[in-house]
């Protein structure tokens, strides 16, 4: 199989991570980066040699040896990088959020479809094995019902000066609690303060319900010195922790829980709570990087023409969730209907299941 050749359009702080590992990615040729700051591009001359550096967008988009590109530029730039990068008939992965209007993303969707391009987004925590791991114990029979999903990320800063600590953290849980569930949020709630004293909130507390009753809770913060990287599932039998930070212990299960009984206590309807106690459990999840396994399943997919996991229309699911994540902001917290995908039949039918590619 031919090596898959790939430009890079933003070399940030994020963005170098992709020019490493696409160059260590054996069907993959990475062959040119694309970035507006001298000093960036002289960064990379000097890490990667063989890489061919540029400024202008234009001449990576010309160049017939690449066949898809990564875009990790600002989030208000995206609408009209990838749509670039779409008409000229490049695959594309790019980075969270899509894009910051719906609208704009519905376009790029129908574009790459159009144009039979592949069009991913990069949610990284979607290719963690820790959060793979969580999803197969919480739809295993002995975690009984699932009552609520709480997640934490907080640190201070890096500080963004494109988006609000929401736009820049709150996609990663949002996408993992719908890959999770499998389901999207139906209305949200969400206040934010501006503690830093800058144009744009820093720290964020976000509420989502869920079909079935299932609640949802996010706790953002760019202000907190104790940096915390955790996902929380919380069960009528059990109890599942993601720490993103604990190398030893990524997953801890803890096997109690409580849930009413059937039998009524007395004539008013009262519950007898079902109290589960037992062990608490580590179990063993596999050691690999999720950006790397991200790429390998985006060159997967520009090799056999598959839907990704985190494709458009699922970017563009936490997108809408977002935009309503920040009108109730707006409203000081007021209830807030997340908008609705419209169904369509022409649209592939692609489940939420587990990435079953043998690279990833």
């Amino acid at each position: 199989m031919n090596k898959i050749g790939i430009g890079i359009i933003g070399c940030g702080y994020w963005g170098i991570n992709y020019v490493r590992i696409f160059s260590e990615l054996p069907d993959s040729q990475m062959l040119k980066v694309c970035d507006l700051a001298e000093e960036r591009l002289n960064y990379v001359r000097q890490r990667f040699p063989a890489v061919e550096t540029c400024h202008a967008i234009r001449q990576l988009l010309h160049d017939p040896r690449i066949d898809a590109v990564v875009v990790a530029t600002p989030s208000s730039t995206h609408h009209e990088i990838v749509k670039g990068c779409l008409l000229s008939d490049k695959h594309v992965l790019v980075e969270k959020p899509l894009v910051m209007e719906v609208a704009e993303g519905e376009e790029l969707i129908a574009l790459a479809q159009e144009r039979n391009q592949v069009l991913m987004v990069g949610h990284t925590f979607l290719y963690n094995p820790g959060i793979q791991k969580m999803k197969r114990c919480i739809w295993d029979d002995d975690f009984g019902e699932i009552y609520y999903l709480h997640a934490t990320r907080t640190n201070l800063g890096p500080i963004r000066k494109d988006v609000n600590a929401l736009w820049d953290l709150v996609p990663h849980d949002v996408s993992v609690f719908s890959y999770l569930l499998e389901a999207q949020p139906t209305w949200v709630t969400a206040v934010g303060a501006k503690l830093l004293h800058n144009c744009r909130e820093d720290v964020g507390f976000i509420t989502l319900a869920y079909p079935n009753g299932v609640l949802g809770h996010i706790h953002a913060s760019w202000a907190d010195p104790n940096k915390v990287r955790e996902v929380v599932a919380v069960g009528s039998k059990k109890r599942i922790v993601f720490n993103d930070l604990n190398n030893l212990e990524r997953i801890r299960i803890f096997e109690k829980g409580v849930s009413p009984s059937q039998t009524d206590v007395d004539g008013f309807g009262e519950f007898r709570l079902l109290m589960r106690d037992g062990d608490i459990i580590s179990p063993k999840v596999e050691a690999s990087e999720p950006l790397k396994n991200q790429c390998a399943h985006f060159l997967d997919c520009v090799a056999r023409g598959v839907t990704p996991l985190s494709d458009g229309q699922n970017g563009l699911d936490v997108v809408r969730v977002l935009v309503a994540i920040e009108e109730s902001v707006k409203r000081d917290g007021a209830p807030v209907e997340v908008q609705r995908r419209a169904p369509s039949w022409s649209e592939p039918l692609k489940s939420w299941s587990l990435v079953t590619s043998s690279k990833i």
